[in-house]
């Protein structure tokens, strides 16, 4: 139960049944020890083969405030058992084994839309536009701005 001590005022009126939290509402203040279990973050996840740059991608990401998971690869990123919590992925054209596209081609063949930004280092005109038509909501080629990715990003998890 949330719960206000002292009697009802406008500035504390509230009584709201959570279960297994121990919250409070005293003064107009929230107490949120408990809350952890109700608030997730959104998952970015990236795959990228290069490690140099999968774990730039992390930092980057992570002070941003995000929750990051990386891969190696499409596989290990199909595998995984945070993928049903992923709600923006960042992934590489060029992958040992599945590719990006084959990856997006995958999950879309498996109606997991995800928004999905790909980044490479070897980009033409005809694979960015076979991923904007497959559903990528930004490509980028190496190297990209941060602030424009980290933009992208809070678009891609608010949409």
């Amino acid at each position: 139960m949330v719960c206000c001590s002292g009697p009802p005022s406008p500035r504390c009126a509230l009584a709201v049944p959570i279960r297994n939290h121990n919250c409070a509402i005293s003064d107009g203040e929230i107490d949120l020890a408990g809350m952890d279990a109700l608030v997730k973050p959104k998952l970015v996840a990236v795959v990228e083969d290069d490690e140099s740059v999968r774990l730039a991608l992390r930092l980057l990401l992570e002070s941003d405030g995000l929750s990051v998971a990386i891969f190696e690869s499409a596989e290990d990123f199909l595998n995984s058992a945070e993928r049903p919590d992923v709600a923006c992925l960042i992934v590489d054209i060029r992958l040992p084994g599945m590719s990006g596209l084959e990856l997006q081609a995958k999950l879309n063949a498996q109606r997991c839309r995800i928004p999905t930004i790909f980044m490479t280092a070897h980009g033409d005109g005809q694979i960015r536009m076979q991923a904007m038509r497959q559903g990528a909501v930004e490509f980028f080629t190496k190297p990209f701005d941060d602030q424009v990715l980290l933009n992208r990003v809070e678009s891609a998890l608010a949409g």
